[in-house]
């Protein structure tokens, strides 16, 4: 090994394999993830049921990196968000949410968005880079070791209960990264989160959510924001690739795997654009029949050049009611995090400070989707 090798990257499947090539007995990946992500040591000496020589070899070639934190902030409402480098100007964050029956951690899968939706900060800066599996699960592993320190929790205690992937990116656009990093989450002998405490939100992606179907069902959020292809096609221009019936469709097949009995459809509210009366009686003849659903209400928050408003509250109100007079679950995602601009939509200023251009390009951006994901599925 003439580079250490970051064991963040590994799924129990690859750990085996990768030692393997050594010559080294599966089940001394149990016991690494064990120490790994279950105890949050780094110091392979410290591994003691480990045998000496594994130890010096791990030494060697091997390591536990986490990603560089640039910066952590505090809200008075308890939420944390960080700050990580991933490199040549590159930067993502975190959002780690408290709640009385929950702590939820919002993670990052690419540096930026490729998906241009009218109403993220990020997808309106450009895409940088996809994330790899390490510095995917180096998020959940700097957030659940630094709370768990810090609440100063009992021996196999979580300090994360919920993790969604609706920070900066397009998951399922960087899968080959995504299914390993959901693995470790969902493994006993990691994280050991139940499949329906793990959220992948989509702008919907159609044929990755077949393939997360099959690979590897975790509870699914889609990003919805219309009622109708002539709009959606505005506000998510992926739409124009995959329009509403065939993500319906998927997502209707998607149900047969996934954890939970209903889909969860995300809907950023913005003014005189798609919260009127029409588009909520349009919404409802849409889905009418269909699935089980969820549809989650998020106050927009404005960032400079999109043209957009966050809607009146009582227009918010009055559309929720219609849905739930429809007989659809229906909430409105409280904010969380935004004096430290780690609300929703918040999370791209500080990272912009960092960012470096190349031919005037953002190369280093920030999430725009992130926080205050904890609220969307109350019935967790």
């Amino acid at each position: 090994m003439n580079r250490a090798v970051n064991l963040l990257q590994f799924d129990k499947a690859g750990l085996v394999e990768w030692l393997g090539l050594a010559g080294h007995k599966a089940f001394r990946a149990r016991q690494l993830m064990h120490w790994v992500h279950q105890r949050g040591v780094a110091d392979f000496e410290a591994m003691t049921d480990l045998a000496r020589p594994l130890r010096a070899w791990l030494e060697q070639g091997a390591c536990v990196q986490a990603l560089p934190v640039l910066s952590e902030q505090r809200s008075r409402d308890g939420t944390v968000k960080w700050l990580f480098d991933v490199g040549a100007g590159n930067a993502v964050e975190s959002v780690f949410i408290p709640e009385v029956s929950r702590n939820t951690l919002c993670v990052s899968s690419q540096a930026g968005c490729a998906m241009a939706c009218s109403f993220c900060s990020t997808g309106a800066q450009g895409f940088a880079r996809n994330l790899e599996s390490s510095e995917i699960l180096a998020q959940l592993w700097w957030a659940e070791f630094t709370m768990r320190r810090e609440l100063g929790l009992p021996k196999g205690e979580r300090a994360i209960s919920n993790v969604v992937m609706m920070g900066m990116g397009e998951p399922l656009q960087n899968y080959g990264a995504l299914i390993p990093a959901l693995r470790v989450m969902l493994d006993d002998d990691a994280y050991g989160l139940s499949r329906r405490r793990v959220t992948v939100s989509t702008s919907g992606v159609v044929p990755m959510i077949d393939r997360l179907a099959a690979d590897c069902p975790v509870a699914l959020a889609v990003s919805l924001h219309a009622p109708n292809d002539a709009l959606r096609d505005q506000l998510v221009p992926l739409n124009r690739k995959y329009p509403l019936a065939e993500l319906l469709a998927a997502c209707e097949r998607y149900l047969a795997h996934a954890p939970r009995d209903f889909i969860t459809f995300e809907y950023c509210m913005l003014d005189g654009v798609n919260d009127g009366p029409e588009q909520a009686r349009q919404l409802i003849e849409l889905m009418r029949g269909r699935f089980p659903w969820k549809c989650n209400l998020i106050p927009f928050n404005p960032f400079p050049g999109s043209g957009l408003r966050r809607s009146p509250p009582q227009r918010v109100a009055a559309f929720a009611s219609m849905l739930i007079e429809a007989g659809i679950v229906a909430t409105v995602r409280k904010t969380r995090g935004d004096d430290i601009d780690a609300a929703c939509g918040q999370l791209a200023g500080e990272v912009l400070d960092r960012t470096t251009r190349r031919a005037g390009r953002v190369v280093a951006i920030a999430a725009s989707d992130a926080a205050p994901a904890a609220n969307q599925e109350r019935s967790a």
